[in-house]
């Protein structure tokens, strides 16, 4: 049972950010919730080949189901 979920973020200026939120579920749900997540605060760009924060302070590089 997976009990929180935590973003790894890649900020700008070269900090790594880990912000982590409660999360009651299956890895699957948590994996399901985890894609909803990025798309909502990430683009992504083709040409780059990376996920950016549409806020514009870093990038989305995954996420962690703990």
């Amino acid at each position: 049972m997976v009990k929180e979920i935590v973003l790894i973020i890649l900020l700008f200026n070269g900090e790594l950010s880990l912000p982590s939120f409660p999360f009651e579920g299956t890895i699957h749900e948590c994996f399901e919730y985890g894609d909803q997540l990025r798309v909502e605060y990430a683009a992504y760009n083709e040409k780059r080949n990376a996920w950016f924060l549409k806020d514009g302070i870093g990038t989305w590089q995954g996420f962690i189901c703990q």
